[in-house]
C-alpha cells in the first residue's frame, strides 16, 4: 500500500488546521485594522495558487500555447529575521517533457537549482543556456526572464527555486 497520498492528506488537514486554528486566534483578539489581515490572508492564499513562473499565458495559436506548463509546489517560505521586511520562499519546479515558461519578471532575486533533466533558459541580454542537475542559474531582481523550457520530448525536469521577496512571501511573479 503506497502511503503518499495518505500523507498528502494529512498533510493538508494538518494545513487547514493550522489556518483555522490561526484565523480563530486572529477573530478574538482586538486589531486597529482587520482589513489589512483580511488582505495579508488573501494574498497568501491567492500567492500559492498562481502560477510563480509565468505572468500570462503564452499568445492563443501560437507554438507556445500549445506546450505543457510548468507546475509549481511551494514547500516553504520564511521571514528573514536579519533582514527585515523580507522573506525567502523556495519551491519545486516541475517541467514535463516539453513544457515551456513564457516571458516574465520576479521582483526579488532568484536562485534556481537544477534537481534532474535539463532546463534551457534565457534573460534578457544574455545568450540562452541549457542547465543539468547540479548546475544553478541567477535572476536579479525584476530581471526579464525570457523563457525557461524543458527541450525534451521525452523526460521530465525539475529545479528548486529560491526567492527572495518582500514580506510574508510575494508576491512571486510580475508581468514582462
Amino acid at each position: 500500500m503506497n502511503a503518499l497520498p495518505l500523507l498528502m492528506q494529512r498533510r493538508a488537514g494538518i494545513g487547514f488546521a493550522a489556518l483555522a486554528f490561526v484565523a480563530a486566534g486572529w477573530a478574538l483578539l482586538p486589531h486597529a485594522n482587520r482589513q489589512s489581515t483580511a488582505r495579508l490572508i488573501d494574498d497568501i492564499c491567492s500567492t500559492v495558487s498562481r502560477p510563480m513562473f509565468s505572468s500570462a499565458p503564452a499568445p492563443e495559436g501560437s507554438a507556445a500555447a500549445a506546450r505543457p506548463r510548468t507546475s509549481v509546489k511551494v514547500i516553504s517560505c520564511e521571514a528573514l529575521p536579519h533582514v527585515p521586511g523580507k522573506s525567502v520562499t523556495t519551491a519545486i519546479v516541475d517541467f514535463p517533457p516539453m513544457a515551456y515558461s513564457p516571458a516574465h519578471r520576479h521582483p526579488g532575486s532568484v536562485t534556481a537549482i537544477i534537481l534532474e533533466g535539463m532546463v534551457r533558459s534565457q534573460l534578457a541580454g544574455g545568450p540562452a543556456g541549457d542547465y543539468k542537475p547540479g548546475e544553478t542559474f541567477f535572476e536579479p531582481p525584476g530581471t526579464l526572464h525570457l523563457f525557461a523550457e524543458n527541450p525534451d520530448p521525452v523526460k521530465h525536469a525539475r529545479l528548486v527555486s529560491v526567492f527572495v521577496t518582500e514580506e510574508n512571501c510575494g508576491p512571486l511573479v510580475l508581468p514582462p
